[in-house]
């Protein structure tokens, strides 16, 4: 089955980061209180709910798309499980570990270093991959046109070097503890700089000469250093590591050892493989983080957002709620054509473009118009008939795909027989999908006859879960929220 990704929007982040480190506080005080919830109650509850944080191999937006290693691993166990996946993002590692402590969350999915301190405090799965930290800085000029030897001898290689250099990490990461030991190894001082930035805005301001010296993981180093080639990154300094996702130490036990079968048979499969050298082998990542709609870097979707920004503008919608209607319908492509007939971004019907007096294939702009006009006839009708702003976009939305003469219909439906007609989810939608059903589109209140809604309600899912996404990275610029 398809996993329905609710994305709750809840960033705690400094105000002066972006975005900030996949690895975590290993010395953060947690909650006391015991959290009795384990995978009974999860099947029960039919959601699991993960943190995780967003970085260019974590969890981002690319070309409207959601995308990341965690992000697909854990839609994949959701999958497993039979459950809808609701993910947090968390980039404060204080307030990840609260969440999965206080019960909010069932599991963190991030890039956790498996240690002995962490180990006090949580549940490790299996590990899920394995990396090492190193050294990144920068390449003396003219590097391109010096030997292997003139380079490695204007920059540090042996770790004994590192000795009174000034270093950044992550605040509260593996990566501060790990330098604390290798100065103890080698005898001496290194003057190690924790501030609040992840390992990719440490390696960006090592390439802009803002910092000497930083230290990263490195598959996060490797994706980044095909976009800064400016920076070194082949001094490691420490073995290999074993990163894995962490769970609640108290009645969670059925969880882990679902989760640790699931993963130790998955790692087995050419899909684990696959997405692993998606993320952390393909050059492909590196050309995403250059890309212009690389949304962590950039806050854009698609090359069309000015033209959806003002469009929504015209029908008071958040400008990110249209993008991932046009994602819905075209993939942002501007000249697709469906079986029906439909056309461009909006896919709208060439006979609803001439009532509107517009020629929908004589531009995006054009398309995007004619398709809000009909979103603000649509809204004219639910505005009077939904109360709750959050229920009538539902409606909407899936009139847009239905047509609202159907949805109307269901809604006539629904208040005959004992369900709220105002209510989307459990109510209208159930009956939508009854319109399928004889005994139903041939009722008295019925009046547009057969349609098979299970089409309109995905439709609708997948564009309200698309948002979510879009939120949780994507300035909003327009006010409105739905």
């Amino acid at each position: 089955m398809t996993s329905l990704i609710r994305i709750i929007i809840i960033l705690f982040i400094y105000v002066e980061v972006f975005f900030t480190s996949c690895d975590k506080n290993p010395d953060i005080s947690l909650n006391t209180e015991i959290v009795s919830f384990d995978l009974d109650s999860i099947l029960t509850r039919g959601r699991l709910i993960a943190v995780t944080d967003f970085n260019s191999t974590n969890y981002f937006i690319y070309r409207g798309e959601p995308m990341g290693f965690h992000y697909e691993l854990l839609t994949a166990f959701a999958d497993h499980l039979g459950v809808d996946l609701e993910l947090i993002t968390e980039n404060h590692p204080e307030h990840a570990f609260d969440f999965l402590n206080s019960g909010k969350a069932d599991l963190l999915a991030l890039s956790l270093t498996i240690n002995s301190t962490r180990k006090s405090e949580v549940l490790f799965t299996v590990p899920i991959y394995e990396t090492r930290q190193v050294l990144v800085q920068r390449k003396p000029r003219h590097w391109r046109y010096m030997k292997a030897d003139e380079l490695n001898r204007n920059l540090i290689r042996n770790q004994l070097d590192m000795a009174h250099k000034t270093i950044f990490v992550q605040e509260a990461s593996s990566h501060s503890e790990r330098l604390k030991s290798l100065a103890a190894e080698i005898g001496d001082s290194i003057n190690i700089i924790e501030v609040p930035y992840e390992g990719e805005q440490l390696i960006q301001n090592v390439a802009r000469g803002e910092i000497e010296y930083a230290v990263v993981d490195e598959n996060i180093a490797k994706v980044n250093s095909t976009y800064y080639p400016d920076i070194d990154i082949k001094t490691p300094v420490s073995f290999p590591q074993n990163i894995g996702w962490g769970i609640r130490k108290e009645n969670s036990g059925m969880l882990l050892k679902e989760l640790n079968s699931w993963l130790s048979a998955y790692k087995k499969t050419d899909s684990y493989a696959i997405l692993y050298a998606k993320y952390f082998k393909n050059k492909r990542s590196s050309r995403i983080i250059k890309s212009d709609y690389y949304a962590l870097n950039t806050g854009k979707i698609s090359q069309w957002d000015d033209l959806i920004k003002s469009a929504s503008s015209e029908i008071n919608w958040d400008w990110r709620l249209l993008a991932s209607l046009i994602y819905q319908e075209s993939r942002f492509k501007p000249n697709v054509k469906s079986w029906a007939g439909a056309y461009g971004l909006m896919q709208i019907m060439p006979v609803t473009g001439k009532s509107l007096g517009i020629d929908i294939t004589s531009s995006p702009s054009n398309n995007i118009k004619a398709g809000t006009i009909y979103l603000n006839q649509l809204q004219s009708i639910f505005d009077r008939r939904i109360k709750d702003e959050h229920e009538r976009i539902k409606f909407i939305l899936a009139s847009y795909n239905a047509g609202p003469g159907h949805i109307l219909d269901a809604m006539r439906l629904a208040d005959k027989y004992g369900m709220d007609p105002q209510v989307w989810d459990g109510n209208v939608a159930v009956w939508l999908k009854k319109k399928s059903d004889p005994r139903y589109f041939n009722d008295t209140v019925v009046k547009n006859g057969y349609f098979g809604g299970t089409e309109s309600i995905n439709f609708v899912t997948e564009i309200l879960d698309r948002f979510e996404q879009y939120k949780n990275i994507i300035p909003e610029y327009i006010s409105q929220n739905y």
